[in-house]
């Protein structure tokens, strides 16, 4: 089945100290951070290519444009819902909100392109030369 625009998908997370924005930096609140947001955006947008995705293809993210609106203490449930806009080849473009257990936290406009895993897997060592 082909990947369209209007496939929905979801992803939740139980948020822990794990996902504390301290991990990055030590004086800034202890709340959910944003790298750990943006990654639950990406999580969630690749789970939905993979069920379409044809044998030897992976997906990759080339971009993200994300507002990370409101503070989630942690502890909390965090929710992604990712929805595709729009299709142009082998790159797909999704709609992702994020929402804990009160509001919503954050949104994106995220990118991923399709790829033949074992072509780039040869150029990624052939970097390493």
């Amino acid at each position: 089945m082909a990947i369209e625009v209007g496939m929905k998908h979801e992803k939740q997370l139980k948020s822990g100290p794990e996902h504390s924005a301290r991990k990055f930096f030590q004086d800034v609140p202890g709340v959910f951070g944003t790298p750990f947001l943006g990654g639950l955006f990406e999580g969630v947008s690749a789970e939905l290519m993979a069920a379409h995705l044809a044998p030897g293809e992976q997906s990759v993210g080339i971009s993200m444009n994300l507002k990370h609106t409101a503070a989630t203490p942690l502890g909390m449930e965090v929710r992604a819902v990712t929805e595709v806009t729009a299709v142009d080849g082998r790159k797909i473009t999704f709609k992702v909100e994020g929402f804990d257990e009160k509001e919503k936290i954050g949104e994106a406009v995220h990118e991923r392109f399709i790829i033949n895993a074992e072509k780039f897997n040869q150029k990624v060592e052939a970097k390493k030369s």
